[in-house]
C-alpha cells in the first residue's frame, strides 16, 4: 500500500503536528498532574468532570496548534471552537478518560484527529501510561508506535469480547445497564475501559473484538474511529447511518453487522 502521508504533503504535515502536539500534552499529563487533583467543574451530571489538567493541555495543544498552523479551525471538548480559514478543523480532547486520570488509572489518552472538508485524514491517540500511541492517515493503514494493526477476524457473535462505556446522567445509564444486561449472556464477556478512545484503538489493535457505545461526541471518537477503520474495523452508528451521538458501533466484518443489529433490536440509540 502506498503511504498517503508520503504521497501527500499535507497528509504529512497534519501528523507530524498531531503527535507532537499529543506527546508534549502527554508529557505534561503525566509529569505534571499534582498529587492532589481534583474536580475543577461538572458537565452533564455531578460525576462528569473536568479536572484543571484537562484545561492545562487543551490550552497547551490549541496553543501548539496556532502557532504551527494559524488559519486552522478547533474543536476542543473543553469549550475551545473555532473556524479557521485552511479548510482544516483539528477535533481534540484534551484527556479522555478523565474519571480514570483522576483516580491514577491507565486508561486515559490525548485524543486528536485532524479533519477536512468533513473528512478525518489523520488520527492520534497517545496513551502515556499505558506507553503507547496509535495513529493512523486516511488510506495509510493504522500504526501502534512503528507496529502496523489489524484487527481480529470475527468471532462466532457468543464467543466476541465487546467493549462498550456509559454515560454520567442516571436515566441514560439505567438504559444502557439493560441493554448491558441483554447483550451479556450472549457473548463471551463485557469490559468498560472508560476511555473511548482508547477502546476503539484496543479494536484495532486486536484486544477488543468490538466495541459500541451510546452518548460520544466528535472529540471522543475522530480519531479512535480513523485507526479502527485502516486497521480494518467497520464503523458507524444505527444501520446505514454515520456514527454519531446517537450510536458508535467499531468491530471486524461479521461481528459488526449482528452486533449493529442486536444494538437496533434493543434501541440503545435511544435512552
Amino acid at each position: 500500500m502506498t503511504d498517503p502521508a508520503a504521497q501527500d504533503p499535507l497528509r504529512a504535515e497534519l501528523l507530524a503536528v498531531a503527535l507532537e502536539a499529543a506527546r508534549r500534552a502527554g508529557e505534561l499529563l503525566r509529569d505534571g498532574r499534582p498529587d492532589d487533583l481534583g474536580v475543577a467543574a461538572t458537565k452533564s451530571s455531578a460525576v462528569d468532570v473536568v479536572t484543571e489538567m484537562d484545561l492545562a493541555s487543551e490550552k497547551l495543544i490549541t496553543a501548539f496548534l496556532a502557532d504551527r498552523r494559524p488559519d486552522d479551525g478547533v474543536l476542543g471538548e473543553e469549550g475551545v471552537s473555532f473556524e479557521g480559514t485552511s479548510g482544516v478543523q483539528w477535533v481534540i480532547d484534551p484527556i479522555d478518560g478523565t474519571v480514570n486520570y483522576l483516580y491514577g488509572r491507565p486508561d486515559w489518552a490525548v485524543s486528536i484527529a485532524a479533519r477536512k472538508d468533513g473528512e478525518t485524514l489523520v488520527g492520534v491517540v497517545h496513551a502515556p501510561a499505558r506507553r503507547e500511541t496509535y495513529h493512523a492517515v486516511l488510506g495509510g493503514g493504522a500504526h501502534l508506535d512503528d507496529r502496523p494493526l489489524r484487527v481480529r477476524p470475527a468471532p462466532p457473535f457468543e464467543q466476541a469480547l465487546i467493549g462498550t462505556g456509559f454515560g454520567y446522567v442516571a436515566e441514560r445509564r439505567a438504559r444502557q445497564a439493560e441493554v448491558v444486561r441483554l447483550l451479556l449472556p450472549r457473548v463471551r464477556d463485557i469490559r468498560r475501559g472508560g476511555s473511548a478512545a482508547i477502546d476503539l484503538c484496543d479494536v484495532a489493535a486486536g484486544r477488543l473484538d468490538a466495541y459500541y457505545e451510546r452518548g460520544l461526541n466528535p472529540w471522543d471518537f475522530a480519531a479512535g474511529d480513523l485507526v479502527a477503520r485502516e486497521a480494518g474495523a467497520l464503523t458507524g452508528g444505527r444501520p446505514g447511518q454515520a456514527l454519531s451521538g446517537e450510536l458508535t458501533v467499531a468491530g471486524p466484518p461479521g461481528l459488526f453487522e449482528p452486533l449493529q443489529a442486536f444494538l437496533e433490536e434493543q434501541g440503545a440509540w435511544h435512552d
